[in-house]
């Protein structure tokens, strides 16, 4: 058991009052401020108890329907609290849904959310929520960001009970990774909660309100990589308990029991996954408290991420497998229902068989069949002795296999077999698949079945949409870092524009293109198969099979895929 640890929570003290409210009670699609935040009631965390030391001007009245910049045009209200609002809106321009953060240009903390918005926008990485834009204009200073009304907050995930031990996985994976490539670049969150965390339907996490959320409410925190670490630390205790790892409750999730301390996941619910139960543990533990089992606590989000690499994969529950009833014959099936039982039928005479043929006609038909008979009986024995002989011949020829070698080599060639191919997903940078139910059939030993990408009109590089810029493809997991000497993939379809390509030693559920600095073939257009055979084997754990244009399909569209992938080694 370790001792409790109160350095997470970041929030905002507002004095003790109730924030004023908005036209919604929460924030749900927006991240800034949601009910059961902590900010009200619970202790105080990174150094945010500014608002009630500087006044703060009023939230900008504003209404639905006003246009910001002749393009944004707001729509409802979802947070008003602290000096600022938070609205869904609609870019008329482009036509699409955005977020706004508006507030006084005059308000203490403009500067600094214009500061933070313009940084984390100048990052690009797709697993935050862009944002678009930054501006003072009139008075008034606004933040625009991505929308994603397809995707799904974990305080909305949670509610409906603990995560199963591989999406906890894929979450503390994915957030901790992401986290540290922004501490990178000299980027903090410090307001990591389950409200600024998004799934998407093709289960790809993503994080909103990158340094501007945290801005906002003017939190700052003197260890940012230690906080935005506790803070995943928390998210991943929630996501395997859904209990909240302080005394108060928050988010909607109940605190843990007062005067007990912070205990393991393991000890909080059944049935948790010990690795994981730890893993939450070494994030959260700081302040003099230590992981349940003695194991060094994780001080930034690259440890963290390491950590999580180091461990063993946890894999997806096997789907239940419900047996087909008892098939059940009823009358009708036997062709009796509403049917009266048939008479029996009068018995028939039965027709003798006419006579052999006796006459001179008879006799040379018989001769004629029989002729043929012993033909068609030596032609059979000829053609069998001929393939037993073309049998013998070819068990004596050699084997043909994989080998890695080249002319001259004193050495005998080493000859390569099929790796283990544990799992496959699709290469979707962009944050959402094309045919992400059929990439099993692309690593299921057979070419008969494949992953094919839709049929896209007009042009070849997936009908040339935005979000298909990089292409797709599919990735192969390993299962752990291995010696890779060559591959085969065979192709849905030739004349496809394709790459096979390696990601580095350390690296951990790679997601965008920049993963996988190392390249086994050049992008080139490809026949039926990709067939490579690597003069220097590359260690690496995943493979990325990733395909820019598509083959015509005689119909005015374009269509491509992938029929089977081997790694060799």
């Amino acid at each position: 058991m370790a001792e409790r640890s109160t350095a997470a929570v970041d929030v905002a003290d507002n004095g003790g009052d109730e924030p004023p409210p908005a036209e919604a009670d929460e924030a749900s699609t927006d991240g800034t401020s949601q009910a059961g935040d902590p900010e009200n009631a619970g202790p105080e965390g990174a150094d945010g108890g500014q608002a009630g030391k500087e006044p703060v001007p009023a939230t900008p009245d504003l209404h639905s329907g006003h246009k910001l910049a002749g393009r944004y045009r707001l729509e409802e209200c979802v947070t008003r609290l602290d000096g600022f609002s938070s609205w869904r809106a609609v870019d008329e321009k482009l036509r699409r849904a955005v977020g706004v953060h508006l507030l006084p240009a005059d308000h203490p903390r403009a500067r600094s959310v214009l500061a933070a918005a313009r940084s984390s926008a100048l990052l690009g990485d797709p697993r935050f929520v862009q944002v678009l834009d930054a501006v003072e204009e009139d008075d008034l200073v606004y933040v625009v960001h991505e929308w994603l009304p397809d995707a799904t907050e974990l305080t909305a995930l949670l509610a409906a009970g603990p995560m199963e031990a591989h999406d906890a996985y894929q979450l503390v994976s994915q957030v901790s990774q992401a986290m540290a490539a922004a501490h990178r670049e000299g980027l903090a969150h410090l307001r990591l909660t389950p409200g600024a965390v998004l799934r998407s339907s093709t289960g790809q996490y993503r994080i909103r309100g990158l340094a501007v959320n945290a801005a906002l409410r003017g939190i700052t925190a003197d260890q940012p990589l230690r906080t935005d670490t506790e803070a995943i630390g928390a998210l991943l205790y929630a996501a395997l308990t859904r209990r909240w790892p302080y005394e108060s409750d928050a988010y909607g999730l109940s605190g843990l029991p007062k005067d007990l301390g912070l205990i393991p996941p393991d000890q909080v619910r059944a049935g948790v996954h010990r690795g994981l139960s730890e893993l939450a543990m070494r994030a959260l533990a700081n302040d003099g408290a230590t992981a349940s089992r003695q194991e060094q606590p994780c001080t930034t989000p690259d440890e963290l991420a390491k950590a999580v690499a180091a461990m063993p994969r946890v894999l997806p529950p096997e789907p239940a497998f419900t047996a087909p009833p008892e098939y059940q014959r009823t009358t009708y099936q036997q062709g009796t229902y509403g049917r009266p039982p048939a008479a029996v039928a009068a018995t028939q005479p039965v027709v003798a068989p006419p006579p052999p043929l006796q006459s001179r006609t008879g006799k040379a038909l018989k001769w004629a069949v029989a002729a043929l008979l012993i033909a068609a009986l030596g032609l059979g024995s000829w053609q069998l002795a001929e393939t037993v002989l073309n049998r013998e011949n070819d068990t004596t020829e050699p084997t043909t296999t994989h080998n890695r070698g080249s002319e001259g080599d004193d050495k005998a060639p080493v000859q390569l077999k099929d790796l283990r191919i544990v799992d496959a997903r699709e290469f979707a940078p962009s944050g959402s698949g094309i045919k992400v139910q059929d990439v099993p059939n692309a690593i299921d030993g057979t070419s008969d079945t494949a992953w094919i990408t839709p049929r896209y009109v007009g042009y070849a590089n997936f009908g040339n949409l935005p979000n298909r810029k990089e292409g797709s493809g599919i990735i192969v997991d390993l299962g752990s870092v291995q010696d890779v000497a060559g591959i085969d993939v065979a192709m849905y379809q030739g004349q496809q524009k394709a790459e096979v390509l390696a990601a580095g030693e350390g690296a951990s559920a790679p997601s965008s293109l920049a993963d996988f600095p190392h390249r086994l073939t050049n992008l080139e257009t490809t026949g039926s198969t990709i067939r490579k055979t690597l003069t220097k084997p590359v260690r690496t754990r995943y493979i990325l099979v990733r395909i820019t244009e598509l083959p015509p399909d005689g119909s005015y569209g374009f269509r491509g895929g992938i029929s089977e992938i081997s790694v060799l080694g």
